[in-house]
């Protein structure tokens, strides 16, 4: 069975480019991403791992570390993020997980196992390229699995990031009792929780109007 939202995260020992962690440990009270990269010095791969690097403060003021995994080991790693920095004009600060076993992509379920031509010289299969929403209590929030031949949106990262740091239950109650519409950003109005009554949500969302009996939206103020 592959991982599911609202399991927990798997915990793990690695060895990365900024020294061994234990996963949790290094969570600690910040939400995470993990994504994985079928290899190193892979062309999608490198714009991406230098978005990510750019974007960092984003993430920084959302609460959310950043940390990387590819199928190679260190030595790799740290000639491919001068190359990355080099193409980039970045400064790539987060971890990347060396993972030359499969052994941390396997506990995550990240080995494309039906492509047969998706396998290294040795004939392991490489890493699917997903990306995991982790929160302060270790519970996948989001999984998003992305070809080899796309690159990974990470305004809709930070989006999503935004939208369930808002909306899930979270400490036992709903952070804000509301969930959110198609192509919603920080700002947007937001829809009333169908466990919401009317008669509650005039003293919770004083603005908010009723589309369709299932269907209320409100302002929503938001840091």
């Amino acid at each position: 069975m592959g991982l599911r939202l609202g399991d927990i995260a798997p915990d793990f020992e690695a060895e990365t480019t900024k020294g061994p962690i234990r996963f949790h440990e290094w969570i600690g009270d910040s939400w995470a991403i993990l994504f994985s990269h079928p290899g190193d010095f892979t062309p999608v791969c490198t714009t991406e791992l230098a978005e990510v690097a750019r974007r960092a403060p984003d993430f920084e003021k959302r609460n959310v570390k950043l940390i990387g995994i590819s199928a190679n080991g260190l030595d790799d790693h740290k000639k491919w993020i001068q190359d990355i920095n080099d193409w980039g004009s970045t400064d790539v600060q987060y971890p990347i997980i060396a993972d030359a076993d499969r052994k941390i992509s396997t506990l995550y379920d990240m080995l494309d196992e039906q492509d047969p031509t998706n396998r290294d010289a040795k004939g392991l299969p490489f890493t699917i390229r997903t990306v995991f929403i982790i929160d302060p209590k270790k519970t996948i929030r989001l999984t998003i699995s992305y070809p080899a031949s796309t690159g990974r949106n990470f305004d809709e990262i930070l989006r999503v990031v935004d939208c369930v740091s808002h909306t899930l239950v979270y400490r036992g109650f709903w952070a804000y009792r509301v969930t959110t519409p198609v192509n919603w950003k920080k700002g947007d109005d937001v829809i009333v929780h169908p466990s919401v009554s009317n008669e509650e949500a005039k003293t919770l969302f004083p603005e908010f109007k009723i589309h369709k009996p299932y269907l209320r939206t409100t302002p929503l103020k938001v840091e």
